[in-house]
């Protein structure tokens, strides 16, 4: 299952909004076969390891065993059912690290294995198994998507100077981090004064990949244009009050002024099945995921370059748990969790 893992990592950023997933075959601690789900809407990482097979070794699969880390499909999707496939190619023994959370799988494709005669095992390395999928199981089992809240700020806690005025804060190193973070999620949020005064692209060009999804909060729609977030190179998707609609790469999405904002935005994103957000600013929409205990990660990046007591307070965070810290140059990298109570 270690190896289903390692396999199953090597798509990240391909394969969304699919899982991950890796399948390793096993005949008396033999490997006769790999595969891993390498893009979305191509083959699923159980046929990709079947195809793997040597001719010479097809007559092995009755007395054999395929890890997988992921329940297999039972669903017609933009692939035929994976179960159907194991139960085709007479596989004798099937061992699964977690079920499924997608509502058109969710024990089925364990159940089709088991009528079929197949001896299934479960729960093999389920935590880890869950983890690398985490924004899929969010997605699937809290009907929104993983929400990763991300700013910069200096030792004494300033992310921006008071007038707005750009602070740069981090170094190169982390700069480009940052836009590693980028590549690895479905979509970028930030509020109305972060688009009006720093005027950012949330593009990830210092890295490799798609960029996200940019997601702005405009709620009277007085942005100008002329902003980078409007250049039409990637889609961008608008909250407002005011219209529904789309003008070229830029969308518009209504919700209401007199309801709770954040519950609309994450059911926007989920109905638009983006399956995680990077917010990044500013820091009045911060605090309102933290307020709310909307998030699943906090990471901030805390520069020793600038040295200030003065402009624009970072958001002020409660009841996490540090997960990882580490320097990268001159910066230092926290990587935050809610904490038990808050979860």
């Amino acid at each position: 299952m270690h190896r289903c893992l390692a396999l199953a990592v090597q798509a990240a950023g391909n394969v969304a909004p699919n899982p991950m997933v890796g399948a390793v075959l096993v005949n008396e601690g033999r490997i006769l076969a790999e595969g891993y789900h390498r893009q979305y809407g191509q083959a699923h990482a159980e046929v990709n390891c079947i195809n793997a097979l040597k001719a010479e070794d097809r007559a092995l699969l009755p007395a054999s065993v395929m890890y997988v880390s992921l329940e297999p499909c039972a669903h017609f999707g933009k692939t035929p059912p994976c179960a159907d496939r194991i139960i085709a190619e007479n596989i004798g023994n099937v061992v699964i690290g977690c079920r499924d959370p997608f509502k058109q799988v969710d024990g089925r494709g364990i159940e089709k294995l088991k009528a079929a005669g197949i001896h299934v095992t479960t729960g093999v390395l389920e935590k880890e198994c869950q983890d690398i999928n985490k924004r899929f199981f969010c997605f699937h089992t809290k009907q929104r998507p993983y929400i990763i809240l991300k700013w910069a700020q200096t030792p004494t806690g300033q992310i921006g100077n008071a007038d707005h005025s750009r602070l740069l804060i981090s170094n190169a190193a982390s700069n480009r981090l940052v836009h590693q973070w980028r590549s690895e999620e479905a979509a970028i949020l930030v509020g109305t004064n972060t688009a009006l005064y720093d005027n950012p692209s949330l593009t990830n060009r210092y890295w490799t990949g798609r960029s996200p999804v940019r997601l702005v909060l405009d709620m009277d729609l007085r942005l100008p244009a002329s902003l980078h977030l409007f250049n039409g190179t990637v889609r961008t998707i608008v909250f407002n009050s005011l219209k529904e609609g789309k003008e070229g790469q830029t969308a518009f999405y209504q919700v209401n002024k007199q309801e709770p904002l954040l519950p609309q935005l994450c059911n926007a994103m989920y109905k638009l099945n983006i399956q995680s957000v990077l917010v990044e600013g500013g820091a009045q929409l911060l605090q309102s995921f933290i307020d709310a205990g909307l998030y699943d990660e906090v990471r901030i990046i805390t520069g020793t370059t600038i040295a200030t007591d003065q402009g624009l307070q970072a958001p002020q965070l409660r009841e996490v748990q540090l997960t990882r810290q580490y320097e990268l140059e001159e910066d230092t990298i926290n990587i935050y969790t809610p904490a038990a109570t808050n979860k």
